[in-house]
Order: C-alpha cells, then structure tokens, then sequence
C-alpha cells in the first residue's frame, strides 16, 4: 500500500495532511492522523510534502493501476 505509516515521535497532530490530502485518506486520530482508507491513496506524496515534521512514510507504488482513458 502506498502510505506505510505516521510517525507518533515526530507528528505534532497538526492537521495539515488530512486538510491536504486530495483522496480523503487520512482523518482525526488521538495521537497522530489515521490512515483509514489506504486503498484509495494514490501516492501524490502531498502530505508529506506539506507535513512540517517529515513524519509520514510512503511507498512510490500505486495501490491500485491507474485508469487510462482507452
């Protein structure tokens, strides 16, 4: 699956992925953002490009093939 984890050393909860994310994959979590629909993410790498703390790990990998237009 494309995103792998959230730090809960380094995520300040901040809020910033789950605002950023274009798939809604990420939602409130006690601690750190939740992943709740990893299927859907399509490894646009925007939250961790937007997170301040570095604290998200991707995987460059598609959970699913992309859709072609043929």
């Amino acid at each position: 699956m494309p995103i792998l984890s959230i730090s809960k050393e380094h995520c300040i909860n901040c809020g910033t992925c789950e605002k950023i994310c274009p798939m809604d994959v990420l939602r409130p979590g006690q601690e750190t953002p939740e992943i709740v629909y990893r299927q859907d993410c399509q490894s646009c790498f925007l939250c961790r490009m937007y997170c301040p703390k570095n604290a998200i790990e991707i995987t460059a990998e598609r959970a699913r093939p992309a859709v072609l237009p043929w």
